[in-house]
């Protein structure tokens, strides 16, 4: 792993699990979420500086305008992970992200609102695996599929929400 890569996976560690409203990070925590399905959280973690040069600075408004000519460049790119469904799936959800409004103010408001503006206390055994599904990412997953979202089954929201600081493990 190069030092960009440990820089990528250093940053992740350290905003795991924080708390936040702040949409750009949500999204990049989505894209992070989505291409760790199937890899690590480190794998995907360690391409953060990739995934913020290739993903606007994680500007969801810009990537939902990515057409052909970006989908194709971000699969030729050799820094990326070059999975089509997984990159085709950041574009359809930033422009998910897009779509709630005018019902949900921003994708936070959209994300915190499952839970009331709380964090929601999730009891687990010691050394259970993050990935443990919860019946709040079961109904976040249920519900972002309905409005357009992809690649975003119970474990990649669960995730989601943990890596948001929506839901804290105790």
């Amino acid at each position: 792993m190069d030092n960009q890569q440990q820089a990528g996976v250093r940053e992740y560690e350290r905003i795991f699990g924080q708390a936040t409203h702040d949409d750009q990070l949500l999204f990049e925590m989505l894209v992070i979420a989505v291409f760790q399905a199937g890899l690590s959280w480190k794998v995907a973690a360690n391409k953060i500086p990739v995934f913020r040069q290739v993903f606007a600075n994680f500007d969801h408004h810009q990537v939902a305008g990515f057409d052909e000519p970006e989908y194709e460049a971000l699969l030729k790119n050799p820094a990326m992970i070059r999975n089509p469904r997984k990159i085709k799936a950041i574009i359809i959800n930033a422009r998910a992200i897009i779509k709630l409004a005018p019902e949900f103010s921003s994708f936070a408001d959209y994300l915190w609102h499952f839970t009331d503006n709380n964090i929601w206390q999730m009891a687990v055994e010691p050394g259970t695996p993050l990935n443990q599904q919860s019946s709040l990412g079961t109904v976040v997953a249920k519900d972002m599929k309905k409005r357009g979202f992809t690649f975003v089954g119970p474990t990649t929201v669960q995730l989601l929400l943990l890596a948001a600081g929506i839901i804290k493990r105790v």
